[in-house]
């Protein structure tokens, strides 16, 4: 591609940087790996503590919408998105008529029209920095401000889908906006499943719902080096007994409440193990309650957040991974949590629950073994049937790690966003990577 080829891609996130995101900094620095003219933008600044290394390697400033310490709009911010609407409605009065007109309809509410008004202030960042094509990376927020700067300049936009972002939002603004992106990214055949349902039951069956797995890196995340498979703690069991882990946000979607009432099924079995949980949240008391209850909470560790790099020996010390994740009330669940493509490119065991794309990874006795989802008894089953038996685990994890290097890898999954976005959201059609 040439210089006067080449588009500039304004991406949109909502929070950057997220210590939990991690798929969010892969996908940045791979498509800037691969050349992508990249102009970072985030609907606000997390104020995390802890940041992930990586993030000093992203070559692109961030720019935020909102300049607030909580994320929230302040008078500049509010004035800077008026200045922007006043700009397009000046040039452009009837398109902006038409637009603000939107927000009249069945679908208006409070987060429909905070999304409005920050388009204005997307819309005039994106011209001063000469972009070509804004990429969202979510359906929910960053899509909508997306959706209304392309309604508000013509601009072509597409979006990202992946779980909690897909399955809460209304169907009818989520088909809206896949009938307008010039194609919309999915990171799950269930997840593209999904949009192609919403898009087809509202008019959109023509949608471009391209299927991109986020993949991960292979290299970074890889088995126990030959050296250290004889050193105490690493991936060998222990006196203890096997050694579980799970990583992820203590939020209800990941399923906690089923793996501790699980894993003091193993326990009252007389299984030998311990247990480390890795990750923040607000459920943390909860589940610490629980555990006290349950009567397990010397075999099992609430860790708290931690980076990739320390994930990776977290991985290493471990026998068995274990992902809970279920359907919550609302609807959130799962795509592919990153977690368990890192636990199986290290060569674990893996045992899940049958949740929207988990099973596209996890086959069960294949790669992994697979459970019902909220049913502690069988995911104890499964526990224990990969606890009792050293020579399962290892079929399973070195399957696992086969299978995420020949088709998870991220340097390949990052090819075909690159290349949609580099060409400015043209299509790819005949890639094989485009089905689901």
């Amino acid at each position: 591609m040439t210089a006067t080829d080449r588009h500039r891609v304004c991406y949109l996130t909502k929070r950057f940087p997220r210590l939990s995101e991690t798929f969010i900094l892969d996908e940045i620095l791979g498509l800037e790996a691969n050349g992508v003219d990249l102009r970072l933008f985030a609907i606000a600044d997390p104020h995390e503590a802890t940041v992930q290394p990586d993030v000093s390697r992203v070559r692109s400033p961030v720019q935020y919408l909102h300049s607030g310490e909580g994320g929230g709009p302040v008078v500049r911010d509010s004035l800077r998105f008026v200045r922007g609407h006043a700009s397009i409605a000046l040039r452009h009065p009837v398109r902006w008529a038409r637009t603000a007109a939107r927000l009249l309809g069945p679908e208006r509410s409070a987060a429909m029209a905070r999304h409005f008004l920050e388009a204005g202030g997307m819309a005039r960042d994106m011209q001063q920095v000469d972009g070509d094509h804004l990429h969202a990376a979510f359906a929910h927020g960053p899509a909508s401000v997306a959706y209304y700067v392309h309604l508000l300049t013509g601009r072509p936009f597409s979006f990202a889908a992946h779980a909690k972002d897909l399955y809460l939002s209304s169907p009818e603004v989520l088909a809206a906006k896949v009938r307008a992106a010039s194609f919309v990214l999915a990171c799950s055949h269930s997840a593209a499943g999904e949009l192609r349902r919403i898009a087809t039951a509202h008019g959109a069956s023509g949608a471009d719902v391209v299927y991109a797995p986020h993949g991960v890196d292979v290299d970074r995340f890889r088995p126990i080096p030959l050296a250290d498979a004889a050193v105490p703690g690493f991936g060998v069991g222990s006196h203890d007994g096997v050694q579980i882990l799970a990583v992820g946000r203590l939020v209800p979607k990941k399923g906690y409440p089923t793996l501790i009432t699980a894993l003091a099924d193993l326990s009252a079995a007389g299984v030998p193990f311990t247990c480390r949980i890795v990750g923040g949240g607000d459920l943390r008391d909860e589940l610490l309650a629980r555990l006290s209850a349950a009567g397990i909470a010397d075999r099992v560790e609430l860790c708290g957040s931690r980076t990739q790099l320390e994930i990776v020996e977290e991985y290493r010390r471990a026998d068995v991974f274990v992902q809970a994740s279920v359907v919550t009330e609302d609807g959130d669940r799962d795509g592919i949590p990153n977690s368990v493509l890192e636990a199986m490119s290290c060569g674990l065991a893996v045992v899940a629950t049958d949740v929207a794309g988990i099973p596209e990874v996890v086959r069960d006795r294949e790669t992994g073994l697979l459970a019902a989802p909220a049913d502690p008894a069988a995911l104890a089953s499964a526990l224990a049937a990969v606890a009792g038996d050293p020579g399962l685990r290892s079929r399973l994890g070195t399957a696992a790690r086969a299978f995420v290097v020949d088709t998870f890898a991220r340097s390949e999954c990052v090819r075909l966003p690159s290349e949609l976005l580099a060409g400015g959201g043209g299509t790819a059609a005949g890639s094989p990577s485009r089905a689901a």
